[in-house]
């Protein structure tokens, strides 16, 4: 009596408010916290104890009952819409579970907490084995492996459910990975042991919360709180042979085991996630659902709660998702698209063209950008339906007759922006006659004139000089007949625009015959316009009545 008790601490997460109280519902199943003059509800265990199976089953527990869905496989789904499902309970778990995961081929399934584990058949919940774990992972590579973590120093791996390997390590253990390679985080970052030989394999000075790897077992995902970093595991550049007793060996292994992966490094807050080829699917705290392939990320869908990811099924082309009222939804993420992008990144391009053909066209587009910004334009350009984009990589490309033929179909109006950009692309190719007819199409009389007169085309500035007086573009017409010494042109010009000071002096210069016509209509001009302007008007001396102010006019 009186001595300190031996209990093991383990983290379930972070509260909003700092808390004052903490207290458990009556059944177990929420927590209040409450401080600072507010309080927050939050379900016992969290999301943690669910987990997806093969086919179409999602187990999860409720306290200490465990619980058994099936999709109803006939009924239509909508992308977002909550699936119809059949619910059975399975039985009760003799531990309060934490954390339920099947293992890779599907046919058990571990329920973990209170500092042990169970492992039971998936479909008859019979107990297989049982021992004591602060946590519990299957091994992807082999799927008789797991290993536990009986505490901060001793991680134990078993195959066949009998144990193979002791790991006592001389740091601090804060959480292990499963997959292909068994992870081992610490304070000071995430440590990789292959599952058969325990040897080291590499040390990465990244402490992520969340360890993913994809099937084949050549990329992994390590999300941080705030990133994903995505790497390559190359197993061929880690010797299989033990080396020989005595020979020193690296202590943070194999630097070429893992590379970083082209655009590897994705600021994204990722909530869970799962791979599916070579394709990263995962949802984020800002409630978006995503994928990730090739250095693209692809927002599937915008959620309007927190949700997780559960499973891909490849047959039926949906992703599956639930939130914390075990609400299951769905949507829609082809297949096809993924093998043909997954392809595409694997340098395979017999088999996706090979694919090609199963993608339905109302997917060409998202494809076509796909393969845009993995650098195969040409390729994107015969894929892609849609006019602008299609138009966009014809630029890219310099198929300025494409170009043209594109900006030509279609309303006009909508289409003027491409004739600008066609324009500034012809007129850098030298491709002037282009050039000029796309800035006719667009009215731009400036340009055309600047273009005409640069290559001295007499034909062109006429037409100009003519369109923009029709258009009240008067500064460019009056440019233009002056350019071609259209002086009568000129002098009309500004007559018909009232412009008669101008036109007066205009005269003086270059027509002096036309001087006392001018003169005559800028007096009528002033006096139609004001009383004040009657003695302007009467200033004006006409060279006609007084030809001594005008010497050497004749």
């Amino acid at each position: 009596d009186g001595e300190r008790l031996p209990v093991s601490f383990k983290e379930m997460g972070t509260s909003e408010i700092y808390p004052q109280t903490i207290e458990h519902s009556a059944n177990g199943r929420f927590v209040v916290v409450c401080g600072d003059g507010e309080y927050i509800v939050y379900t016992a265990m969290a999301l943690r104890n669910k987990t997806f199976g093969q086919a179409q089953e999602f187990v999860w527990s409720q306290a200490d009952a465990s619980m058994y869905a099936v999709r109803e496989s006939n009924a239509v789904v909508k992308d977002g819409e909550r699936l119809p499902v059949s619910f059975k309970e399975m039985g009760t778990s003799e531990i309060y579970p934490q954390t339920i995961e099947h293992s890779a081929n599907g046919r058990f399934v571990v329920v973990c907490g209170d500092g042990e584990y169970i492992v039971y058949t998936a479909m008859a919940l019979r107990n297989k084995t049982f021992g004591q774990a602060q946590e519990f992972v299957w091994s992807q590579a082999d799927a008789s492996m797991y290993a536990v973590r009986e505490s901060n120093a001793v991680v134990k791996v078993y195959k066949q459910f009998k144990e193979v390997r002791t790991f006592k390590l001389d740091y601090g253990a804060e959480q292990i990975f499963g997959g292909h390679l068994l992870g081992v985080r610490s304070l000071t970052g995430l440590t990789f042991y292959c599952w058969n030989t325990g040897r080291l394999v590499r040390r990465i000075d990244i402490s992520p919360r969340a360890v993913c790897w994809n099937e084949v077992g050549n990329l992994v995902s390590l999300c941080t709180g705030e990133v994903i970093y995505v790497l390559r595991y190359m197993a061929d550049m880690v010797p299989e042979a033990e080396p020989p007793p005595g020979t020193p060996e690296d202590t943070d292994g194999f630097e070429q085991a893992f590379q970083m992966v082209p655009n590897g490094e994705v600021s994204v807050s990722v909530r869970n996630g799962l791979w599916y080829g070579d394709a990263l699917l995962f949802t984020t705290t800002t409630n978006r659902l995503c994928y990730y392939v090739g250095g693209e990320l692809v927002t599937l869908a915008h959620l309007d709660r927190p949700m997780y990811l559960l499973g891909y099924l490849a047959k039926e082309n949906r992703v599956y998702l639930s939130d914390r009222d075990l609400q299951i939804v769905s949507y829609s993420l082809l297949l096809n698209v993924l093998e043909y992008e997954t392809a595409v990144m694997r340098g395979d391009f017999t088999a996706a063209d090979a694919i090609f053909p199963s993608i339905p066209k109302d997917q060409l587009t998202k494809v076509a950008q796909f393969l845009e910004k993995q650098g195969f334009r040409a390729q994107a350009l015969r894929v892609t339906n849609d006019p602008d984009h299609k138009f966009e990589l014809a630029l890219q490309l310099g198929d300025l007759e494409l170009c043209r033929q594109l900006a030509s179909e279609g309303d006009p109006e909508a289409n003027e922006s491409k004739w600008k950009q066609l324009a500034e692309v012809a007129c850098r190719a030298c491709s002037f006659d282009l050039a000029e007819d796309c800035l006719s199409r667009t009215k731009d009389y400036a340009s055309l004139l600047l273009l005409a007169s640069s290559s001295g085309n007499g034909r062109m500035l006429k037409w100009i000089g003519e369109q923009a007086s029709v258009e009240s573009k008067d500064n460019v017409a009056f440019l233009a007949r002056f350019l071609l010494a259209d002086l009568e042109g000129c002098l009309e010009l500004l007559l018909k625009a009232d412009r008669l000071p101008e036109a007066a002096f205009f005269a003086r210069a270059y027509l002096p015959s036309r001087i006392p016509e001018v003169v005559e209509l800028w007096r009528e001009w002033l006096g139609r316009t004001s009383k004040s302007n009657t003695k302007i008007a009467q200033a004006l001396a006409n060279p006609k009545d007084y030809p001594n102010l005008f010497p050497g006019l004749e």
